[in-house]
């Protein structure tokens, strides 16, 4: 059964939103797109095309689907290590509304997520990833699918845009599986689920 794995850019203060650049996802009037190319370099580049190699099939949000599928079917260069595998893999994307996808070898999901994405684990070969579409990161947390995580953290706060991880997002532990920082400052750390999480206390004991 493949691993579930999601990789996510956000800021120190948590935002996800459109780190690729300006035009990215301005939506709700979100005016700093583009605040991950700056910490771009050949560390960085490392990791993503790690992760990429590892990639059997894309699980992608109905945002994040748009914002990719107007940008790699353009990208044709044999050689290159994220668009060869996006263009050439399978694409599932979460929507209710979207019915022909333009983009070669989509598949649409708009039923029962959970039943769905365990289907997909069950017959892909190599890693189910998820990039970006943080609200279907959530979702497959408070389901218990995800399997790995990958936080990319840049050293810059923004202040405003879509948090990864708001107010009433589900508790939840991981356990973590390994880490490196690039020499633009980059913090990219890697964790597995490991369900709920756990507690403990400094309070001196009642008979101290």
């Amino acid at each position: 059964m493949a691993k579930l794995v999601s990789t996510v850019f956000v800021t120190l203060d948590g935002v996800y939103q459109a780190p690729g650049g300006p035009r990215e996802d301005p939506s709700g009037g979100f005016t700093h797109g583009g605040w991950s190319f700056p910490h771009g370099d050949d560390d960085f580049g490392r990791f993503v095309t790690e992760v990429f190699d590892r990639a059997g099939a894309f699980l992608l949000g109905r945002r994040t689907y748009d914002i990719f599928a107007s940008y790699w079917p353009k990208m044709t260069d044999p050689a290159d290590p994220i668009a060869g595998r996006l263009n050439a893999l399978p694409k599932y994307v979460v929507s209710a509304t979207l019915q022909s996808p333009d983009w070669s070898g989509t598949t649409v999901i708009d039923g029962d997520l959970a039943k769905e994405v365990q289907a997909l684990k069950e017959r892909t070969e190599g890693e189910l990833q998820i990039h970006g579409s943080g609200a279907l990161v959530r979702s497959l947390l408070d389901l218990r699918l995800l399997d790995t995580l990958h936080l990319l953290t840049f050293p810059v706060v923004l202040g405003t845009g879509r948090r990864l991880f708001p107010e009433g997002t589900v508790p939840t532990g991981f356990r973590h599986t390994g880490g490196r920082i690039t020499g633009k400052g980059v913090s990219i750390q890697s964790y597995d689920l490991a369900g709920s999480p756990e507690y403990g206390s400094y309070e001196l004991p009642d008979d101290a």
